[in-house]
């Protein structure tokens, strides 16, 4: 069952949700997760890479669909940890975008598109400088053109960070949001992948991603990291302890967490915003949501939907031609937002 909660609408042109109807084949929390990284298979997206050096002497990557209005939205798309702009819920998310004429370029974060960033930082949790950058440097491009965003897991963390940090009297870039799956609460996030069973394999497998980025630039983080501290990562908390925190200024992985949690800064979101969760996500227990926060902020509109998994939202087909909901629905969200502002409705908190 789909929760929406009230607050968000466009002068009685409301936007509202499909509601979400996992299959009976596929059940569960670990299900729907396992299923929304193994089963979305991407289709195939015509992209164009370009290459953007940072103010910094670095590089970030990003991926552009094919234009196809000059005039239409431009939507930023960002991945979750050890993500990259090839995922299944990426490129699905570009050709849903593209079915309702809006163009999507996706952002890889440093490190993540195959090739290793030149300097010695990485990206985390609450590293806002880059989409900043990334923002303001399409804004100066397309000054009249609509900008959108859709943020999933770490991405969303990021995101409603980025919207969140804004000056009430700067207006935003951005129009309009979506956020999927995001940990609000990164230190109770990571306590969740610390449990036994799952939640162990899939900090195994974030930790063997982040610990090979490392192996990748050894020789440049020999004298700024203990590397034995390093390889005797057990858990993502001890790894954001041992690079995270050292490499971006924290002073360990709580200080890092507290001050990225995306739950300090969803009150201060200041655009139509639709976030996305369920309540049965592995990554994050449902407790750590932070809802009064959330209603509190009429930009804010909550689906919160009793399965899903994290980042899973599989909703039907077969287990051969499964189809997904979550894409599906954030580009309906943007671009009715787009649809209603273009014909001169303003947004009524």
């Amino acid at each position: 069952m789909t929760e929406t909660t009230p607050g968000v609408g466009w002068s009685g042109n409301t936007w509202t949700a499909r509601s979400f109807a996992p299959p009976r084949w596929l059940t569960g929390a670990h299900g729907q997760t396992l299923a929304g990284k193994f089963l979305r298979r991407p289709p195939d997206a015509p992209v164009t890479r370009e290459r953007i050096d940072t103010w910094d002497g670095d590089f970030l990557d990003v991926d552009w669909m094919p234009e196809q209005d000059p005039a239409s939205p431009l939507v930023l798309v960002l991945h979750g940890l050890e993500g990259h702009t090839q995922r299944g819920y990426m490129v699905q998310t570009f050709t849903a975008l593209a079915d309702r004429g809006l163009r999507a370029v996706g952002l890889n974060f440093r490190g993540c598109s195959g090739a290793v960033n030149r300097a010695q930082r990485f990206y985390h949790s609450g590293e806002t400088e880059d989409i900043a950058f990334v923002i303001d440097l399409f804004r100066e491009r397309f000054p009249t053109r609509p900008l959108m965003a859709i943020g999933y897991s770490l991405g969303g963390n990021i995101l409603l960070k980025y919207l969140g940090e804004r000056v009430p009297e700067s207006p935003s870039p951005v129009s309009a949001a979506v956020a999927i799956s995001v940990p609000y609460d990164l230190s109770a996030g990571a306590k969740a992948l610390e449990r036994r069973g799952m939640a162990r394999v899939y900090s195994r497998y974030f930790l063997t991603s982040l610990l090979a980025k490392v192996r990748g630039k050894e020789t440049m983080l020999t004298d700024v990291l203990n590397l034995n501290e390093v390889w005797a990562s057990e858990t993502i908390r001890d790894f954001d302890n041992a690079v995270t925190a050292r490499l971006h200024g924290f002073v360990d992985a709580e200080d890092y967490y507290r001050k990225s949690s995306s739950n300090r800064f969803v009150a201060s979101v200041g655009v139509p915003t639709l976030l996305i969760h369920a309540g049965d996500d592995p990554f994050l227990p449902v407790e750590a949501l932070p809802v009064s926060e959330i209603e509190a902020n009429p930009f804010l509109n909550l689906i919160l939907t009793d399965g899903g998994g994290h980042v899973g939202f599989c909703e039907g087909g077969t287990p051969w031609n499964p189809s997904f909901w979550v894409e599906d629905q954030s580009a309906s969200f943007l671009a009715h937002h787009h649809r209603v502002t273009s014909a001169g409705t303003a947004y009524q908190p």
